[in-house]
């Protein structure tokens, strides 16, 4: 590590940030601590509020595990636990900011809407009933139109997705939405800037949206208004304040880029050197990406317009978004906000059927992890999973156990080289139920695997951002599409199979001869991995 670095890291926003969170934690703690050893009112309320929220998480819709941990955690060291979960035990969102959001949702409604929606599904149950019973959930009781007409190209490398991208982003003649969870400066950034600035120049709608803590260590503070000084309209998803009264647990960790309505971007890719390889971290970084040609492409367009109205806060700006709604004939006119000429100069075409869809811990709903289960407990022959973090719940590992006890041959790749220890230490705590029960554990051998992407049977995959982690499932916010028979599918199981050759397999062998250490580690950890 340069010294240049070293004090980039001591001294940088990110450290500032967390050491002062932590100071206001112990003041905290602290504060509680004397109340409840100085005053036997203090005492008897605290104990009173241990009682309350037990009750409380009990009766909660979260999942088990984390009902589990807060419950030892508050009976056991109350004081620290209270406070620790008022700041992180549950969604962070204000009330204003779930309204807005559902107002947003209401908003853009119509765009999800379509006439041809039905006939599209029956027409699946003809052709597949398994797979028609996934769409339906995503389409009818998630209001994510399924779409025929659109191309899917698939990406293997982020290097492959980046060189396709600059080349889209070039054709733009309307708009450019960009929402990510990580932008950093470097090289891969300077180049889309590069293309970005032009575009504005040209009178193309250029918007970003970047996640505040996401970027908290790769961009400078303020940095908006750097983009905004260039014409890029820009807004920080969750804005991070050291300030323990608004801590936020909830990020933007979606990755949506679309330009002009008709063509999407989506998967693991954040823009970061690291995962177009122009800088080396944990030997290769593998990621996976797709583009949408077509019809498909404009869920990604509403969604990314619902998550700019939250953000903005702005009447004007959610009445922008209604006009958007407008029956199409009146996008033409020059007062529609968005200029688009999707569906009325070209015609589509495309094989399969795509449905993109997002997830938000704003709702009951955990979509991501539900489109996961689905396609796992549906597969006859197999299903094969890419995965940087496979931290997994009480359901997820017994559709996966299941699956496997049922002779479906399951394969998961995960990373050779970790970027994070701790999430790798608990991703292996996790092989041994997995590998007793017939599940095939590969380890990326060149180096860290990235990718959200699963495959089926050959005809059913979806690629994205969600991850197999508590974080992913239950807290952020993602996105992913969901595709029956596209041409990409069989490209993703190209690639599968190019990669599982460059995998080493876990064995139980290789999980006996595991460090005693390493495993009583894994085993401290894994209480606490709705945490981490």
């Amino acid at each position: 590590m340069t010294v240049k670095r070293l004090l980039k890291m001591i001294f940088g926003r990110l450290t500032a940030v967390f050491a002062a969170i932590a100071l206001q934690i112990i003041f905290m703690v602290y504060v509680v601590f004397r109340l409840d050893a100085e005053y036997q009112v203090a005492s008897t309320l605290i104990q009173f509020a241990v009682v309350i929220i037990i009750f409380w998480i009990l009766n909660d819709w979260m999942d088990p595990a984390y009902k589990l941990l807060w419950s030892i955690l508050i009976l056991t060291v109350p004081v620290i636990g209270l406070v620790l979960y008022y700041l992180m035990g549950r969604s962070r969102m204000t009330r204003q900011v779930r309204k807005r959001y559902e107002e947003a949702v209401r908003i853009c409604l119509p765009l999800m809407q379509r006439k041809d929606s039905d006939v599209l599904l029956k027409k699946l149950r003809e052709e597949d009933p398994d797979a028609a019973r996934q769409s339906r959930y995503l389409s009818q009781d998630m209001d994510f139109p399924v779409y025929r007409n659109t191309e899917t190209v698939f990406f293997p490398t982020g290097e492959e997705l980046f060189k396709r991208l600059k080349e889209e982003l070039k054709k733009a003649q309307h708009f450019i939405f960009i929402e990510y969870f990580i932008v950093a400066e470097g090289q891969m950034w300077d180049e889309m800037l590069e293309i970005l600035e032009e575009k504005v120049k040209a009178g193309v709608d250029v918007r970003l949206i970047y996640d505040d803590i996401g970027s908290i260590g790769t961009l400078p503070m303020g940095y908006f208004r750097k983009m905004r000084e260039r014409g890029i309209k820009c807004v920080v998803f969750n804005r991070f304040v050291p300030a323990v009264s608004i801590f936020l647990n909830n990020r933007d960790h979606r990755k949506i880029l679309v330009i002009d309505g008709h063509t999407a971007f989506t998967g693991g890719i954040n823009f970061a050197d690291e995962y177009i390889n122009r800088i080396t971290r944990f030997g290769y970084w593998k990621d996976n990406g797709i583009m949408l040609h077509g019809e498909g492409a404009f869920s990604f367009t509403v969604m990314f317009l619902q998550m700019w109205g939250v953000i903005t806060k702005s009447d004007r700006e959610l009445r922008e978004i209604a006009r958007f709604a407008e029956p199409k004939d009146s996008l033409l006119e020059k007062r529609a906000p968005f200029s688009t000429r999707l569906y009325h100069k070209e015609q589509f075409s495309g094989e399969g059927y795509v449905q993109p869809y997002c997830d938000t811990p704003l709702d009951k709903e955990t979509v991501g992890e539900n489109v996961y289960l689905n396609l796992i407990s549906q597969a006859h022959d197999y299903v094969w999973i890419y995965t940087p973090y496979l931290i997994i719940d009480s359901e997820m590992m017994s559709a996966l156990t299941i699956a496997a006890k049922s002779g479906v041959d399951v394969r998961i790749v995960t990373p050779g080289i970790p970027d994070k220890k701790i999430a790798y230490l608990l991703t292996r705590s996790c092989y041994g139920q997995l590998i007793d029960s017939g599940v095939k554990i590969y380890e990326y051998s060149p180096g860290f695997i990235h990718a959200k992407t699963v495959i089926s049977d050959d005809k059913i995959a979806t690629v994205g951002s969600v991850n197999f982690d508590y974080r992913s499932l239950y807290l952020h916010f993602e996105c992913g599409v969901w595709m029956y028979r596209t041409s990409a599918v069989m490209q993703i199981k190209k690639d599968c199979e190019e990669t599982l050759a460059k995998c080493r397999k876990i064995t139980e062998d290789w999980l006996k001869k595991q460090n005693i250490f390493v495993r009583l580690s894994a085993a401290v950890l894994k209480p606490l991995a709705p945490l981490l």
